[in-house]
C-alpha cells in the first residue's frame, strides 16, 4: 500500500508540476490606465516640460500607439469598454459617470479581461480607481478580480451623497494644493478594500504610491504563477495630491508634479518586473481613459496637437497615449495605425490562445500584429464616436471623421438650430481645424448613413447594465 501511495502521490505531483509549468508559460499582462491624462503629458508624446523617463522606457523597450482611441471622453463608459471590449453603450454603461448615490454598475454578467484570464488560472488583482459601481453586487471582486484596493468612483466625489464638496475651478484646486491637509479635512471619499471601506476619508497623498506597492506586493507573490493586474490610477483627476517629500508647492506646477510623481512609481514596478525576471514574459500596457481636463488649467495638463479635450469627441477627448512592451513587441517602434481599449480583450484572449465566449457580441478586434508589427494595416478600419452622455455624434473611417454635433442650450424649442456638421481629414488635420463638410457632401452622406447603421445595431443588441434592487 505505501508503495502505491507513494507512487499516486508522485504522479500529483508531477500532474501539479506540469500544470503550473503550463500555466506560467502563458505571459503575464499588467495595464497601467491613468485618469484625464493627455495626449501630450508624456516625453514621449512630445512633452517638453514634463519628464517621464520610466513611462518612456515602454517606448523604447517596446511599441508606441499615436492613433490610440478611447470609446467615450469620459471616466465611466471609457472603464467599462476597456474592460468589456464593447461600447459602452452595448453594455449599458453610457450615460456619463457614476455617482456616490448611482444605483447602477457594471452588469457581473459581462465578460471581463479579469473574467477572461482567470478562467484560464490567472491570479487577478484590481488596484486603483474602479468607477464602475460602487455596491458589493458590481465592484471588481464581482467582475473577475481575485482582489481589490482602491476609491471605488472619482477621487473628486465624496462619501456617501456627494454633498459638501469643495470649490471647484482652478482657483479652488490651487487652494487644495497649497492645503495638503486638505485630503483629510474637505473631502469624504473612501479606500475600499474588497467589498469593505478600511479609509474614510483615503489620504490621496498616498494613493499613487500605495496602489503601485500593491501591485509590485502582487506580482511578487505571484511571481510563479500567470497573473493580471490592472492599475488604474486615481491621478491625475483633480484634486491633485501628491506625498508631502515630493510636492512642489507652487500650485502652477501641480499636475507636472502628479504625472511626475507617476512616472516614479511605474519605475518601481518596472524595476520590480527586472528584478524578478518577469520582464520578458509580461506585457504591460500604459494608457489613460481620456483626454485632458483643460479648463483646470494647470491642474489638467495637455492635448498636443489634437484639438479640445475631455467630454468632447474631438481627437483631444478621445485620442490617448499609449504604450505596450512586451514578449515579441519590437523595441523602439512606432504603430500610426487605428486602435483603442476596446481591442484589448480580443487581443489579450488571443495572446493566451484562449478563444472568447461565442455567444456575446463584443466591437474589438484582435490587434496583435499590430502589436506584434506583423501587420501594416489595422484590422480596424473604423471607430464610432458617442458624447460622454452615450449620444451618437460620429465615426472615423480611415483618415476621415464625421462629427454632427446637435445644437444645445437651446431657448426656443419650436425653432431647434440644426447641428453643426464637422468633416476632417485627420491625415491632413490632426488638430481639426479645417472643416471639410462642405466641400464633400458625397462623403459627409456616406458616412452618416454608416454611423446610424453601426449605431442601430448596437442599440438594437444592446445588454442591460446592473441596476441595484428596491
Amino acid at each position: 500500500m505505501f508503495k502505491v501511495s507513494a507512487t499516486l502521490l508522485l504522479s500529483l505531483s508531477l500532474l501539479i508540476d506540469f500544470a503550473t509549468a503550463a500555466n506560467t508559460d502563458k505571459p503575464n499582462f499588467i495595464i497601467i490606465f491613468t485618469d484625464d491624462q493627455g495626449y501630450g503629458d508624456l516625453s514621449s508624446f512630445g512633452s517638453k516640460s514634463i519628464k517621464t523617463p520610466n513611462i518612456d522606457r515602454l517606448a523604447d523597450e517596446g511599441r508606441k500607439f499615436t492613433s490610440f482611441m478611447v470609446a467615450s471622453p469620459v471616466c465611466t463608459p471609457s472603464r467599462a469598454a476597456l474592460l468589456t471590449g464593447c461600447y459602452p453603450k452595448r453594455v449599458g454603461m453610457h450615460q456619463h459617470v457614476l455617482f456616490p448615490a448611482s444605483t447602477k454598475g457594471l452588469n457581473p454578467k459581462e465578460h471581463t479581461i479579469a473574467d477572461h484570464l482567470k478562467g484560464q488560472g490567472y491570479a487577478t488583482a484590481c488596484f486603483g480607481k474602479w468607477h464602475l459601481g460602487h455596491h458589493p453586487e458590481v465592484l471588481p471582486t464581482s467582475n473577475g478580480f481575485d482582489t481589490y484596493f482602491g476609491i471605488p468612483y472619482s477621487n473628486d466625489m465624496n462619501h456617501p451623497d456627494n454633498k459638501g464638496k469643495p470649490q471647484g475651478g482652478f482657483a479652488g484646486m490651487d487652494v487644495l494644493w497649497k492645503d495638503p491637509q486638505s485630503t483629510l479635512t474637505k473631502w469624504k471619499t473612501p479606500l475600499y478594500e474588497d467589498t469593505k471601506i478600511v479609509e474614510l476619508p483615503v489620504d490621496q497623498r498616498t494613493v499613487t504610491r500605495r496602489y503601485t506597492q500593491k501591485a509590485i506586493d502582487f506580482v511578487t507573490e505571484h511571481q510563479d504563477e500567470s497573473f493580471f493586474v490592472y492599475l488604474p490610477h486615481s491621478m491625475p483627476h483633480i484634486p491633485l495630491y501628491v506625498p508631502d517629500e515630493v510636492r512642489d508647492p507652487d500650485p502652477l506646477n501641480a499636475y507636472t508634479n502628479t504625472i511626475e510623481h507617476i512616472d516614479s512609481e511605474v519605475g518601481r514596478l518596472l524595476d520590480t518586473l527586472d528584478e524578478l525576471e518577469l520582464s520578458d514574459n509580461t506585457y504591460v500596457i500604459y494608457t489613460t481613459d481620456n483626454g485632458p481636463w483643460l479648463p483646470f488649467r494647470h491642474h489638467g495638463g495637455s492635448a498636443g496637437p489634437l484639438r479640445d479635450g475631455k467630454g468632447t469627441t474631438f481627437e483631444g477627448g478621445q485620442r490617448v497615449p499609449c504604450l505596450m512592451r512586451g514578449p515579441g513587441i519590437p523595441a523602439g517602434t512606432v504603430c500610426n495605425e487605428l486602435a483603442g481599449t476596446i481591442d484589448l480583450l480580443p487581443t489579450i484572449a488571443s495572446l493566451t490562445g484562449k478563444s472568447l465566449p461565442r455567444k456575446r457580441v463584443i466591437d474589438g478586434m484582435d490587434i496583435t500584429g499590430l502589436l506584434l508589427d506583423t501587420v501594416d494595416k489595422s484590422p480596424r478600419s473604423e471607430f464610432i464616436h458617442y458624447t460622454s452622455r452615450g449620444d451618437l455624434e460620429g465615426i472615423r473611417q480611415g483618415d476621415w471623421k464625421l462629427l454632427v454635433k446637435k445644437a444645445r442650450n437651446q431657448r426656443n424649442n419650436n425653432s431647434p438650430k440644426p447641428p453643426q456638421v464637422f468633416l476632417f481629414n485627420l491625415h491632413d488635420d490632426l488638430g481639426e481645424q479645417n472643416n471639410l463638410a462642405e466641400t464633400h457632401p458625397e462623403i459627409v452622406a456616406k458616412l452618416k448613413a454608416r454611423m446610424i447603421e453601426a449605431d442601430s445595431e448596437i442599440t438594437d443588441n444592446a445588454r442591460s447594465a446592473w441596476f441595484l434592487e428596491e
